[in-house]
């Protein structure tokens, strides 16, 4: 099975200062054979694009309250009477405050949620299927599986 992308290019907008910012193009971009994360590339006029992934996970509960801490932080806030949502991003190349519009950011997650529903991301993965492969039992494994110390009880009333 083919993974499922979602992607959604936007422009955000990078803030300078409360009265100034630049526009950034950005793509949001999710892949089902990677559930828990999102990833944002960001076009910023140098010759390679500026990538970060984080969790999913963040990013919905950022459209409707503060959350994350670190190297990325997510709220929800209005501008000038718009829903935007601001995304704090910190690395050791710098920090970066993007505005990004709530509608359509809020458009993309609910596609990326019909895609993988919160929740199923681990089954999305394999994990649980591929755990019991790997410690299922082969008929090589049968001196190993046997008790090493037979019980105390005696044969033929020894």
């Amino acid at each position: 099975m083919y993974p499922t992308v979602v992607e959604r290019e936007l422009e955000l907008k990078l803030v300078l200062s409360p009265e100034r910012s630049i526009p950034v193009p950005a793509l949001l971009s999710y892949t089902s054979d990677d559930p828990f994360a999102v990833h944002i590339t960001f076009h910023i006029g140098s010759d390679h694009p500026v990538n970060w992934t984080f969790a999913r996970e963040l990013l919905v509960e950022g459209v409707f309250r503060p959350c994350g801490h670190g190297d990325v932080r997510v709220w929800p806030t209005k501008i000038e009477g718009r829903s935007v949502v601001l995304m704090a991003l910190s690395s050791p190349d710098g920090d970066a405050l993007l505005e990004a519009p709530t509608a359509q950011v809020s458009a993309w997650l609910e596609r990326t949620l019909r895609v993988v529903p919160p929740g199923s991301e681990a089954e999305q993965l394999g994990i649980d299927d591929g755990l019991a492969e790997l410690l299922a039992p082969t008929p090589a494994d049968d001196p190993w599986l046997r008790d090493p110390w037979p019980g105390d009880e005696s044969k033929d009333g020894e």
